[in-house]
């Protein structure tokens, strides 16, 4: 197949592009015109596209995937207005200039997978959530449902859309496992805030391969919660972690001084409770490869 990735220099798009080309599949990179693309995949060519005309490079004639990974860094900086309106227009702006670069290709392709997040369901404390539950309230609930509706707007142009909404990655490259990695170390690691809060996560590895997975399965459609099957309370989850880097959880972050810190972005990312369940993949019979936490753990840090 011929995939088309947008995000490909982001975390995850760094990891499923050479997954892809492992599989045999042909693999172009969006690239904006202004940027410079610097290590320049070797598994396709890039192609360039106007997010404000969304005129597409010739190299994207023909397609029969997109995987649509872009959006600025959600933990980048506290939430200014400012800050806002980069995370809404690099998510939702950029995933509808590129279904109306769709809809100018010669020929459509089959599948649209596009990202969103977990952050779709806001704070909900005990509450099991699986794909047919309602979104929360918060800024980022509302976000991911912008972002939602601009990526399924591809259904009208006979594509498959997949919206997967993906939990916290743990990778040793990128994301929240790092900033979480960085006190255990100094051995000033612990709970955060009452550590009561759910946290559900993936590792790197599973997020390729449902991503993967998406784009193959014709029978994959709507939304997709792309999390491991056993989420953590967040108190476990750190315990968890410091046996894993042979550290002791003695020293928790306190919720005031993280809101102090962080502003609305700390209730949003880091005492939010989230119990999500992959409902549709284990229906579907999707095998995880680390579906254990500890298990996950263990093959992040072993290079630790």
């Amino acid at each position: 197949m011929k995939v088309l990735v947008t995000g490909s220099s982001g975390l995850v798009g760094t990891a499923l592009v050479p997954a892809l080309a492992r599989d045999g599949h042909t693999v172009c990179r969006l690239i904006r015109p202004e940027s410079i693309a610097k290590d320049r995949a070797k598994e396709g060519p890039d192609v360039a596209w106007n997010p404000a005309t969304g005129e597409l490079g010739s190299a994207a004639v023909v397609m029969d995937a997109v995987v649509n990974l872009a959006g600025a860094s959600i933990a980048g900086g506290r939430w200014s207005a400012k800050r806002k309106d980069v995370l809404r227009s690099s998510r939702v702006d950029t995933t509808r200039a590129l279904v109306a670069a769709l809809t100018k290709m010669n020929a459509r392709p089959k599948v649209l997978v596009s990202a969103s997040a977990i952050g779709y369901y806001g704070d909900r404390a005990d509450e099991e959530l699986t794909e047919e539950s309602a979104s929360g309230s918060d800024f980022l609930a509302g976000l991911c449902r912008e972002w939602e509706a601009e990526a399924l707007k591809a259904e009208a142009l006979g594509i498959r859309v997949v919206l997967a909404r993906i939990g916290i990655v743990l990778a040793r490259e990128g994301g929240a496992l790092p900033k979480m990695i960085l006190p255990f170390r100094m051995f000033m690691g612990g709970k955060i805030g009452s550590g009561k809060q759910w946290m559900s996560w993936i590792s790197m590895e599973d997020l390729v391969g449902v991503l993967r997975y998406a784009i193959e399965n014709r029978a994959i459609r709507g939304v997709l919660n792309v999390v491991a099957p056993k989420p953590k309370r967040n108190a476990e989850f750190t315990k968890m972690l410091a046996q894993a880097m042979h550290r002791p959880a003695l020293f928790p972050a306190p919720a005031f001084a993280l809101r102090l810190a962080l502003g609305e972005m700390a209730d949003a990312l880091l005492l939010s409770s989230q119990h999500v369940i992959p409902s549709r993949l284990q229906q579907l019979g999707y095998k995880f490869l680390h579906a254990d936490l500890s298990n996950a753990l263990g093959a992040v840090l072993k290079a630790e």
